[in-house]
């Protein structure tokens, strides 16, 4: 079983954030199933990851 992290996305561009759990891809990265912000923003994000 794999860990599971805490992991928030804050919206450069609206200010919008997002408290999602997710787990690491072999690949590297996080999966949350989160594509993009309300406003469209799809590149300027901060992610913050913790472990849970």
């Amino acid at each position: 079983m794999k860990q599971r992290f805490r992991v928030v996305i804050r919206c450069s561009k609206c200010g919008e954030k997002y408290i999602l759990r997710g787990r690491k891809k072999d690949a590297g990265g996080y999966e949350t199933g989160f594509i993009r912000c309300v406003c469209g923003n799809e590149d300027k994000l901060k992610v913050d990851v913790t472990p849970e």
